[in-house]
């Protein structure tokens, strides 16, 4: 679990973490709402994989960021 305490933490003391997770968020909620729809279209649908492509992608950057703040404060 130590990821969500790091998270927490960089919330508070990184404004680039934060805008990162702000980011994901939002596309986290857009895929939602495109879940929440009965039928995509064929542009709906390659935005939705767009979308979980990007928020894939922030994921890998505040767990990256969250490595780098736990290799600094352990060392």
């Amino acid at each position: 679990m130590w990821f969500e305490e790091i998270k927490e933490i960089l919330m508070k003391e990184s404004e680039e973490f934060r805008q990162v997770a702000q980011e994901h968020k939002k596309y986290d909620l857009e895929l939602k709402e495109l879940a929440g729809r009965r039928y995509l279209t064929p542009d709906e649908q390659l935005h939705e994989v767009e979308l979980k492509k990007m928020k894939l992608s922030l994921k890998d950057k505040m767990l990256a960021m969250a490595s780098e703040y736990r290799r600094k404060t352990q060392a």
